[in-house]
């Protein structure tokens, strides 16, 4: 077996947004020039807010507004900085080890010798980065992308006086979901996207403008759309002529926890922007309760403004789809097979698969478009977990990690390891899972309860005890067609009520208009990824045919 690759060069320093000769459109994979760190990109400051709203507690909306203020200020800071260390030179497997694990020498307190170590003693209860397992964890949550467009998409939070702690981009409005055509759109089809788009917003989106999603992560839902809908009523329905209470009352009684706001323009720029609770957030990602938003995050995004909990939350996240992945597939597999596995766990479920309002390639589009994002995204958590690993001669190769091909990679099926992966996945999921179980293996309901309150002890006592025990071996030397049919069945059951209840409740919070365009586009992309399947396979049919006729000529000359 082919040892494991060693990270190659990456980028170094980053660039200063506003500097002339970024002319030329930057790519987050060639090198690029450090800038001291005095430059503007270091020193930028957080704009002045411009709340106001005539009250008699002035006084108390601008202390309000200066701690949120400098609030937003650090927790964009905190972005920056992981960001920039995930565009550095990584120069060792070692370093790509630290950046999941506890293993770092730079670790702040402990220093853990197991590359796992930090999952046994997770603390949820931290409110400073410095409370994180060590200096570099997470980073790989975070995409080097192009500094202009960066700058462009820090900018849409600010224009929000409202307090955002958390925030992101995604979708295809951030990852093109198709190779370039090098087509040039006329200024009239990209005013009828963005009315006023920044030249890095027309590079990054190649030819196609599209809508960019959001979503931010806030304290309280109730007060933050009180203030939202102060500064900007018309970005919500008829809805919000009941008040806050009710937008609230809508967004987490309702579906999964977010409200969204589609067909705004901010900045020249259309935008998405959905709104959730970041404790609603931070369940989601370590209990997968619904997968709505934690299936957002299986798949690269652009993370603008960081959150300590929410960072340590999607690590547990990310290690948590990779090892429902790898129980999905095979002994082997590639890793196409494996990031189509990890990013197509959230549709599964999704009523809008079923029906003609998504590309029926999605999946396959965002993997085959964003191979390299994808294994920066969860490199690092293949290389921590002991029954997987890369067998490939190419994952030894210089600069390997920045190429488009997918590599071959190979999992243990020991049934122990096996059956700890069953063990550590999020506990709303895996109770679901058990009781699948449950029923296939006729366990009586006591003898049943009596292992689930033995289960929940452990939790109580220590992660470390989180080994798989009998019951988890048994599943785990179960057929693997029969723990894939269980496993996919158990995603379906956590997605397809939230997201059948969020679709609904579409109507409620954008208005029926903006609803049916919201529609209308879905189903365009649903017809236009239909006929590129089928341009594709009647390509295909057509070169045997031609390959034939070619044979039959070569004959005939022969004779």
């Amino acid at each position: 077996m082919v040892s494991r690759g060693v990270l190659p060069q990456a980028l170094t320093g980053r660039l200063n947004p506003r500097a002339p000769s970024l002319l030329v459109r930057a790519s987050p994979f060639r090198a690029q020039a450090t800038l001291p760190a005095s430059s503007l990109c270091y020193q930028r400051q957080a704009p002045v807010s411009r709340r106001r709203y005539a009250t008699g507690h002035d006084n108390n909306d601008a202390a309000e507004q200066a701690r949120d203020t400098k609030e937003g200020a650090e927790h964009e800071a905190a972005a920056n900085a992981a960001a920039d260390t995930a565009s550095k030179d990584t120069k060792s497997k070692k370093a790509v080890l630290d950046e999941a694990s506890g293993s770092s020498a730079s670790s702040s307190s402990t220093t853990l010798n197991d590359t796992s170590d930090w999952e046994s003693n997770v603390n949820m209860n931290i409110d400073s980065f410095k409370q994180l397992p060590h200096a570099n964890f997470g980073v790989n949550q975070f995409i080097p992308f192009d500094p202009e467009f960066r700058e462009v998409l820090k900018q849409i939070p600010w224009e929000f006086r409202a307090p955002i702690r958390y925030a992101f981009a995604y979708g295809s409005g951030v990852f093109p979901q198709s190779k370039s055509s090098g087509r040039v759109p006329t200024d009239e089809e990209l005013r009828k996207i963005h009315p006023k788009a920044p030249e890095a917003v027309k590079r990054a989106q190649d030819g196609t403008p599209k809508m960019i999603d959001f979503i931010f992560g806030v304290t309280h839902t109730q007060h933050w759309h009180s203030l939202n809908m102060k500064q900007n009523r018309h970005h919500y329905s008829a809805l919000a002529s009941l008040g806050s209470g009710a937008v609230s009352y809508v967004q987490d009684k309702m579906g999964a926890g977010v409200y969204f706001n589609p067909y705004v323009v901010v900045n020249g720029i259309l935008i998405k922007y959905g709104v959730v609770q970041l404790d609603t957030l931070e369940r989601d990602l370590t209990q997968w309760d619904t997968l709505y938003l934690a299936g957002r995050l299986h798949k690269p995004v652009k993370i603008l403004r960081d959150d300590p909990k929410i960072r340590l939350a999607n690590q547990i996240n990310l290690l948590s789809a990779l090892r429902t992945a790898l129980l999905l597939l095979p002994p082997k597999f590639t890793e196409d097979e494996l990031f189509a596995t990890i990013a197509g766990i959230s549709y599964l479920g999704d009523p809008r698969m079923s029906l003609p309002t998504e590309n029926p390639s999605k999946v396959k589009n965002i993997v085959g478009n964003n191979m390299t994002n994808f294994r920066r995204l969860y490199l690092p958590l293949i290389e921590t977990l002991p029954n997987v690993e890369y067998n490939d001669a190419s994952a030894t190769e210089r600069d390997w990690i920045w190429t488009d091909k997918s590599l071959n990679l190979v999992q243990d099926m020991d049934p122990v390891k096996r059956g700890n992966m069953v063990r550590r996945l999020p506990k709303a999921f895996r109770s679901k899972l058990y009781f699948e179980y449950q029923k296939k293996f006729a366990i009586p309901q006591l003898e049943f309860n009596k292992m689930m309150e033995e289960s929940q002890n452990e939790d109580a006592v220590s992660f470390k005890r989180r080994q798989g025990g009998g019951f988890e071996q048994r599943i785990a030397r179960d057929d693997p067609a029969e723990v894939t049919k269980h496993v996919r069945s158990v995603i379906k059951q956590t997605i397809s009520w939230p997201a059948t209840a969020q679709s609904l409740k579409g109507p409620l919070t954008s208005g029926f208009k903006r609803t049916i365009r919201y529609l209308s586009e879905k189903m365009d992309k649903y017809r236009q990824g239909r006929d590129a399947e089928k341009a594709k396979t009647a390509a295909a049919s057509e070169k045997p045919s031609e390959k034939s006729e070619a044979d039959s000529n070569n004959a005939e000359k022969k004779n």
